[in-house]
């Protein structure tokens, strides 16, 4: 019997209506409520249409005119403008830096990097994961080898000042003296102030290793120069590029053009083959896309406008009493201690997701555990999209208010067990009163995935 042939021109709400209505209920979820994931931004129509194109169709291992299959000449131009870009909206001379714009995400970027220049059990230092770092920067507990990094690799993490929690610098020179890593790694996923880059390479230099900055949270804030730049001082710089950026979900790595470390065929080689195969055209499309609308002033407006944001509303909780990490914040996030409430992080976490809240759990220094941990990590760059300032924020600091209160009510009533506590949430009057006011609140500002220079607009008017 003959195949039925489908029209590929059948759209999603015809051929595949079970995941048109699945995306319908998310694009709802996404209007209604409050993003405040810091690794989360409303990316454009624009790199949409890049993503949904025939770009995905091509096949093409290996790099621009060095490709293994045919009929690439299209995509190596693609691929040539987006790397071009990527050096234009860092301000980079390309005779000194670099770029490979192919890994698919954060993650494999930084594994790339470690593969490139690393060999087993090699040695690297990066910020402790309860201190505000990241996974991939080499994780482990006492019993278990989290990340892949620390699996591969041998891992010391330095950490924050328990006091202030800003990063311990004289401790990390005091460690990296004795522990000697091959990469001393900067940049983390939850720590809201600026990084001594100066201080750091001296450290680097000082004990014979290579600065990496992994940029992921603030690459959208560094390319419009509104925070400090770790470009004048690290070796590698590894990004993602779908958080304060507002691209698609990619990730680039950039290198010095050094001769004797060869950063370049190093890098490029670990990428592929060691560890992908064909990059993702239509992504690599939309990256490029989103480099030329970062370099236009709406977009400096729009990240300055995600620290005002972020300021505002960190501000907002304190003056209520709340206690937050290094008591404010210089970029896109806070975090937030809820240890002295008696609350947990993941409690929050879970009030605010049945009013439409969206946030994470998050550890501060001093957890023993990342799946109950003391805080919650709030941020600024996807309200900010959706066309929210100063004023905003400070409603939102106040829906997060009433939200808190009504944990501390639901645990006085049901006991500490997260268990139990989620199962009073079930039929809750207040929390139904606060669910509405919310949405009454997210739904009068507008859907995002639209024109870019409306998303600024937005932000000018």
């Amino acid at each position: 019997m003959a195949c039925e042939y489908k029209n590929p021109n059948t759209p999603l709400s015809e051929a595949d209506p079970e995941v048109f209505n699945l995306l319908e209920k998310e694009r709802v979820r996404q209007f209604h409520g409050l993003e405040l994931i810091a690794s989360e931004n409303f990316t454009s129509r624009a790199v949409m249409d890049c993503l949904g194109s025939v770009f995905t169709n091509k096949y093409s291992e290996g790099l621009p005119g060095k490709r293994y299959y045919g009929g690439n000449e299209v995509i190596d131009q693609v691929e040539n403008l987006c790397i071009k870009r990527a050096q234009e909206a860092y301000r980079l001379n390309p005779e000194e830096w670099g770029v490979n714009v192919q890994p698919y995400s954060g993650s494999p970027a930084n594994f790339a990097v470690y593969t490139a220049l690393l060999n087993p059990h090699d040695r690297i230092m990066g910020l402790d994961l309860p201190s505000g770092g990241h996974l991939t920067h080499g994780y482990y507990t006492a019993k278990k080898q989290v990340s892949a990094t620390s699996i591969y690799f041998e891992s010391l993490p330095y950490k924050v000042d328990p006091v202030t929690g800003i990063i311990d610098y004289e401790n990390m020179e005091k460690q990296a003296q004795l522990f000697r890593p091959k990469i001393l790694i900067c940049g983390a996923s939850a720590y809201p102030r600026e990084w001594d880059y100066k201080r750091i390479r001296q450290i680097a230099d000082s004990c014979g290793a290579i600065m990496m900055m992994d940029m992921a949270h603030i690459s959208g804030l560094v390319a419009t120069g509104i925070v400090d730049d770790p470009f004048q001082y690290a070796h590698i710089v590894t990004t993602t590029t779908h958080k304060s950026l507002r691209g698609p979900r990619s990730g680039i790595i950039f290198f010095r053009k050094d001769k004797e470390l060869n950063f370049e065929d190093r890098i490029n080689f670990a990428v592929f083959p060691s560890l992908q195969g064909g990059p993702h055209n239509n992504t690599i499309a939309g990256v490029a896309t989103q480099l030329r609308e970062v370099n236009t002033p709406g977009f400096k407006i729009y990240a300055q406008q995600v620290i005002n944001n972020c300021r505002a509303m960190a501000a907002a909780l304190m003056k209520k009493g709340y206690k937050l990490a290094t008591d404010g914040t210089d970029n896109h996030l806070i975090l937030w201690d809820v240890r002295p409430l008696g609350l947990t992080g993941s409690k929050v976490e879970s009030l605010c997701d049945a009013v439409h809240i969206t946030l994470n759990k998050n550890s501060i220094h001093g957890d023993k555990s990342a799946f109950s941990p003391g805080g919650v990590r709030i941020g600024s760059p996807a309200l900010t999209s959706r066309g929210l300032k100063e004023q905003d924020f400070e409603q939102v600091a106040e829906f997060l208010h009433r939200s808190v209160q009504l944990c501390l009510k639901i645990q006085a009533e049901t006991g500490k067990p997260l268990k139990k506590f989620k199962a009073g949430l079930v039929g809750n009057a207040e929390l139904a009163t606060l669910r509405a006011d919310v949405h009454k609140f997210a739904s009068g500002y507008f859907m995002p995935a639209i024109d870019a220079k409306d998303l600024n607009k937005k932000l000018i008017e």
